[in-house]
């Protein structure tokens, strides 16, 4: 029996996955989640025989209204050569923990491990549904969502993609990469602000009823390749089995012992991937909600008040500077129910600030700052000769504080977001405070030299292709901008 999606903010709002999927969003603002958790049925001895490809079919198979021949083409079509290596995530170990290489795909972030099948969802979605409209994607990222979701939608027939970020709050890696991308359906657009302005722009116009049938009339329909989208979510969940499984493989645990997770965090989703997985029947003892300097969700697990009200700060972690967390009302409508999410969600816009009841004890979350996170990116390099991006050195900080604090010795993975070579200015500052002042894609050559990583091939040569998307626009002209490109 096919599982069923219903609304965080109303039961009563349903919706079968490929529905789910098209929307994007649910009509009052709320996000689609399954109405049960399915439990996985094969065992982990059984699991750990697959590949990465036939383990995306068990899992998504359990989420997913499609056949096993729509589902198994999706997943053929997104998880081949465009990943650098055969096994698509590798997990390695690093001095005390394991790390998840979610980095070797196209844009060299984790972002592909879903956007790369996202695509394939919607057109499967969208065929299953009889739509006949054009699909507009519309997201808002805060680097690596928008070049992955570019990637994934440029040139795929039926199908338009809007992307807007905040025009001095990423790396000259993520900037780059998306106002060079190619495609005659793609339109990028850097605006005046920060993500949670362009996520909450976004949000807003998913729910704009007005705007929603003047562009039905023209032949369109919205959707979204942000973590709003369950198409999005549930593909995550897939490399918490794998991870798991292959710290098995590796000898670090037995199958049916507990394995951590720290994971950076910036709008909970892919948390809350993982998080998916522990209900589902993975044996996960701890998850750790890693933040950077911008700590909201850090202070909400800590004391069970979530505010926004607080100074934003443009940090080295540019994903994780986000102070409205989408995917935790996820975890608030199953933890509390509908009626608190909705009270919660009217609360965070029109105050800024809600408090929930913290029922799940498996996540805490811990934080670093900047300092604390150059400091681990040198000194795991001078121990272990491993170099990490920002964002996993953000993870591996925090887990050492948890580690220090609860005294768990739970053998850990760090959920590695990110290639070093996507934030190659500061991680070389970190490791030598004289390559500050220095060019991002020249020092290149030098994290080549360091890491014994070559520069990966989706960048070799990125700052000389030409720039193809130069919009830029205020944070309250997001709408009109919308509706001039669907002219």
């Amino acid at each position: 029996m096919a599982l069923t999606y219903i609304g965080t903010r109303d039961r009563s709002i349903k919706a079968t996955a490929s529905e789910a999927i098209l929307r994007g969003i649910c009509p009052d603002g709320g996000l689609y989640i399954p109405e049960e958790i399915p439990k996985m049925e094969k065992s982990l001895e059984e699991l750990g025989k697959l590949s990465y490809q036939e383990l995306a079919y068990e899992v998504l198979s359990k989420f997913l209204d499609f056949t096993e021949e729509e589902l198994k083409a999706c997943i053929r079509g997104a998880y081949d050569e465009k990943f650098d290596t055969p096994e698509i995530v590798p997990v390695v170990k690093k001095g005390d923990a394991l790390f998840l290489e979610l980095f070797h795909g196209r844009t060299l972030a984790f972002k592909d491990m879903a956007l790369s099948i996202l695509p394939y969802l919607m057109k499967t979605a969208a065929k299953k549904n009889g739509l006949d409209k054009e699909i507009v994607i519309l997201t808002a990222t805060s680097g690596d969502t928008g070049k992955a979701a570019l990637e994934g939608f440029a040139n795929v027939e039926g199908t338009r993609i809007m992307v807007f970020f905040p025009e001095d709050g990423v790396s000259p890696v993520q900037k780059l990469q998306m106002n060079t991308q190619e495609g005659a359906n793609t339109c990028v657009v850097g605006i005046k602000g920060n993500f949670d302005d362009a996520q909450s722009a976004v949000k807003s116009i998913f729910t704009d009823k007005a705007l929603e049938q003047e562009l039905v009339a023209k032949g369109f329909q919205f959707s979204s390749a942000n973590s709003i989208n369950i198409g999005r979510l549930v593909p995550q969940i897939v490399y918490y089995f794998w991870a798991y499984l292959q710290a098995v493989r590796m000898g670090e645990i037995k199958n049916g012992e507990a394995l951590n997770f720290t994971v950076p965090t910036g709008n909970f989703g892919d948390i809350l991937a993982g998080w998916y997985a522990m209900k589902m029947g993975l044996p996960v003892g701890h998850f750790v909600c890693a933040s950077n300097d911008n700590k909201v969700l850090y202070d909400f697990f800590r004391t069970g008040e979530y505010n926004k009200n607080r100074a934003f700060h443009v940090t080295v972690s540019p994903s994780m500077d986000i102070l409205i967390s989408s995917n935790l009302e996820r975890l608030l409508a199953h933890m509390g129910g509908q009626a608190a999410t909705k009270a919660e969600m009217e609360s965070l816009n029109r105050d800024g600030v809600y408090h929930a009841e913290i029922t799940e004890k498996s996540i805490s979350g811990e934080y670093a700052t900047e300092a604390e996170t150059f400091a681990a990116i040198k000194d795991f390099y001078e121990k272990t000769g491993y170099v990490m991006d920002t964002h996993t050195a953000v993870a591996y900080a925090a887990y050492q504080k948890y580690k220090a604090e609860s005294g768990d010795n739970t053998p850990m993975v760090i959920v590695s977001t990110a290639s070093p070579y996507k934030f190659t200015k500061d991680v070389m500052t970190a490791l030598d405070a004289k390559y500050k002042d220095g060019d991002a894609f020249a020092l290149q050559a030098d994290l080549e030299r360091i890491s014994g990583v070559a520069v990966p091939a989706p960048i070799v040569g990125l700052e000389h292709r030409p720039i193809l998307h130069k919009n830029v626009c205020e944070k309250n002209e997001i709408k009109e901008v919308v509706k001039n490109w669907l002219k």
